[in-house]
């Protein structure tokens, strides 16, 4: 990775990989991790990094200290980069929704992992994650409403995506914020567990994932998103062609999940993941 960058830009996002998970924290624990300019564009160079090592299965995405993201960073984000006018503007939203962009179609499963704070603008990198689990006790809102503002930068959309018409709109229009527990039943994530147990349960989840066909994974990921905005005849004739593609890719992986099934007799699809071991490389 580039080191001729400013070390404090280079900070605002820490990284470990452990046993083929990459560990990602926003990491401005003292702003309740708020995005930056730099934070986004540090953020964009550790995904490009990440994304095709072959010691990473799986990406997390959390955050350091009390929070994962208190969204847009008020001053940098906003007032700092508006004084430099319509430029500026343009520059910053770029950078951030270019990589929450490049999070949604990444080429690994990715989980977000809600230790704590989630508002505004954060509801993008949310979203941008495959799975996401959430302390209890996290704190989700859409406060754009209390500084006179609309849910922008996608956020609005996101929380229309996640759950239902009435949930998004007295969320958007009250401001008020919700708990992980809430956030379960609304959709925004899939489960939540106390603090103390999260980190394990998302390992856990990471290790399933790890499991799968890398292939398949991506093309599943791929599928899921986008035929959500398709009538059924095209997302038929969609995924179709996706499971073509894929074979095309990787049909050697297919085949050995056949044979271990039909003829080795060695594991049940509807109870876990055939052995990547024994596929040709």
């Amino acid at each position: 990775m580039t080191t001729d960058i400013d070390p404090v830009e280079l900070a605002t996002v820490a990284c470990t990989v452990e046993d083929g998970v990459a560990w990602v924290s926003f990491n401005r624990a003292d702003k309740r991790n708020c995005m930056s300019p730099r934070l986004n564009r540090q953020m964009m160079r550790v995904l490009d990094d990440l994304e095709f090592r072959s010691d990473v299965g799986v990406l997390v995405l959390t955050g350091e200290g009390t929070a994962w993201s208190a969204g847009m960073d008020l001053k940098e984000y906003f007032r700092e980069t508006e004084a430099q006018g319509l430029q500026g503007t343009r520059g910053a939203q770029r950078e951030s929704y270019g990589w929450w962009r490049r999070l949604r179609w990444y080429q690994k499963p990715t989980i977000a992992m809600v230790n704590g704070w989630c508002f505004g603008g954060a509801y993008g990198p949310l979203f941008a994650c495959d799975l996401a689990f959430a302390a209890e006790d996290a704190q989700f809102g859409l406060s754009e409403i209390n500084w006179g503002i609309l849910p922008g930068g996608g956020a609005a959309k996101i929380a229309t995506e996640m759950t239902s018409f009435r949930n998004a709109m007295y969320h958007a229009m009250m401001g008020e914020n919700i708990d992980g527990r809430t956030a379960v039943e609304w959709g925004f994530v899939n489960e939540a567990l106390p603090l103390d147990k999260l980190k394990a349960r998302v390992a856990e989840v990471a290790d399933v994932l790890k499991k799968k066909n890398p292939v398949a994974l991506k093309a599943t990921k791929d599928a899921i998103r986008r035929v959500r905005e398709m009538t059924y005849d095209n997302a038929e004739d969609y995924l179709i062609r996706a499971q073509e593609a894929a074979n095309s890719y990787d049909n050697d992986g297919r085949k050995e999940g056949i044979k271990q099934f039909i003829d080795d007799k060695t594991y049940k699809p509807g109870l876990g993941a055939y052995d990547l071991s024994k596929q040709k490389g």
